[in-house]
């Protein structure tokens, strides 16, 4: 009998994936169209599953959510995402953030996610139309960085 995993008010910390995918100096956002964060904009990704290692979590995300196939190629970062409701933990997820490259597919808005589209720079890092969370900025920001840098044949700072 296969157990269902709780994610609200979880009994444990859950483990999830995100994608941060650079192309043409461009990031890919997701506008969530479930909880937590519905309606806002942010990263592909969501849970691992059973027996899937990180970078194909993230390879299934990106795909179930865009339509792209992608390549992660390297580790962003590791954080704790926590919602509280009150005194209780409503959703806790350790999420490991990684760059990738498109390799194929198509983009379009699929699984939980209500649109996608490629940003601009200039658009995560100023007070534009679309609503992102400080940590998500951060998490771009770092990603689009390391795709620069290895882009341009420079060693990452991390």
């Amino acid at each position: 009998m296969e157990r269902k995993m709780q994610r609200e008010f979880p009994q444990t910390p859950l483990v999830a994936v995100g994608a941060v995918v650079v192309e043409d100096g461009r990031v890919l956002l997701v506008r969530r169209g479930s909880e937590p964060l519905k309606g806002h904009w942010s990263l592909p990704g969501g849970m691992l599953e059973v027996g899937e290692t990180l970078a194909a979590g993230v390879a299934r995300e990106v795909r179930e959510e865009t339509g792209l196939e992608v390549e992660p190629f390297e580790l962003v970062e590791i954080l704790d995402r926590i919602h509280r409701e009150g005194e209780r933990v409503r959703y806790h997820y350790v999420i490991a953030d990684y760059v990738c490259r498109v390799t194929g597919g198509e983009l379009c808005a699929a699984s939980d996610a209500d649109a996608v589209r490629w940003v601009e720079r200039a658009e995560w890092n100023s007070h534009s139309a679309l609503i992102l969370d400080p940590v998500t900025v951060r998490v771009i920001e770092k990603g689009w960085q390391i795709s620069q840098a290895l882009k341009n044949g420079k060693a990452v700072e991390q």
